[in-house]
């Protein structure tokens, strides 16, 4: 009888009402930045956290980051192999820095360091 292994999921303390904002681009601004935006949201699903989207793609910026979303936000996420448009809007904001690829092939890595990020003082940047 063949058993399925079922990944040990713990989902962020449900009393901390997690907000996460989310940078996603890609150097041609195609199937990565949605593909990486993809993965975020399936990770704020299966680990209970909210999110906001900006994908900055071939489409233009789709979902922009508001200054309440970033006042309101615990930690940024940017998902990106390129630099970003307006990255100083996240100044003093946590910071994690992702390239898309280990977003996309190591998720477990990724939510392994956003529970270290939060936990770090405002302002902090980690390049993952």
């Amino acid at each position: 009888m063949a058993r399925t292994i079922k990944e040990d999921v713990q989902p962020f303390s449900s009393d901390r009402n997690l907000h996460i904002v989310a940078v996603t681009a890609c150097a041609t601004g195609v199937a990565h930045t949605y593909m990486a935006a993809e993965q975020l949201e399936k990770l704020a699903k299966a680990y209970r956290f909210s999110i906001k989207i900006e994908t900055q793609g071939v489409l233009g910026l789709k979902n922009p980051i508001t200054e309440k979303d970033i006042i309101n936000t615990e930690l940024v996420v940017i998902a990106s192999d390129i630099t970003i448009d307006n990255p100083s809007r996240f100044a003093g904001c946590r910071v994690l820095n992702v390239c898309i690829n280990s977003l996309l092939l190591k998720p477990a890595e990724v939510i392994a360091a956003i529970r270290k990020s939060l936990n770090l003082p405002r302002g902090t940047v980690i390049d993952l």
